[in-house]
């Protein structure tokens, strides 16, 4: 998949005049690119779209405007798009109550190990979490993990010929599974094996 370069974004005067359509174009495109799991777990599957909107809102908000701090931004949020052979996820863990939070994170350390993608009756694949940084203490877990899952040329043909998909949870203390991806979804995600 294609990775941003300086020439795919705009300058903070063109984006601000086209932002409410390139917005709304990307809320119905995340649609397709969230995925439940459990009452209290949501993958947010990344793209190029996805990528360059966020830089965008950066640009916007931090009135960037520099061709160095431009590059560093690109270095920063290009990891985070799939190059055809993964997917690249943002793990988030959603406890509204504050309280509820706490003891649950110290509830789900290693989570971010325990999410697996299924396709078809392949084995599971389970992602590599945080290159980055450590996003968990022996305390609790972040509610927040970057998440790449890396297939085999075969899962991936099987991907592209509409094979089931099965996305899980095993962590012990929660223990989910989503085998009903919608057709919008699953097309939108065999597009980052492209």
């Amino acid at each position: 998949m294609k990775k941003l370069s300086i020439k795919d974004l705009m300058s903070i005067e063109a984006y601000t005049e086209q932002r409410p359509a390139i917005r709304q174009a990307m809320m119905e495109h995340k649609k397709t690119r969230r995925l439940p799991l459990g009452p209290n777990a949501m993958l947010h599957f990344e793209d190029y779209m996805v990528m360059r909107y966020q830089v965008l809102e950066l640009i916007r908000v931090e009135k960037i405007n520099g061709e160095e701090e431009l590059l560093e931004e690109l270095e920063a949020y290009n990891p985070l798009i799939p190059d055809g052979k993964n997917l690249k996820v943002t793990f988030m863990l959603e406890f509204p109550d504050e309280a509820e939070r706490k003891v649950r994170l110290g509830e789900l350390i290693g989570i971010e190990e325990s999410i697996s993608i299924q396709i078809e009756d392949f084995d599971p694949v389970y992602p590599i979490a945080n290159e980055d940084l450590t996003r968990s203490t022996d305390e609790k877990t972040s509610a927040v993990h970057f998440l790449r899952f890396e297939f085999t040329d075969e899962m991936i043909a099987a991907a592209k010929r509409s094979a089931s998909w099965t996305i899980r949870s095993e962590h012990p203390n929660y223990q989910y599974s989503n085998d009903s991806l919608a057709e919008e979804t699953r097309n939108s995600l065999v597009r980052d094996f492209a």
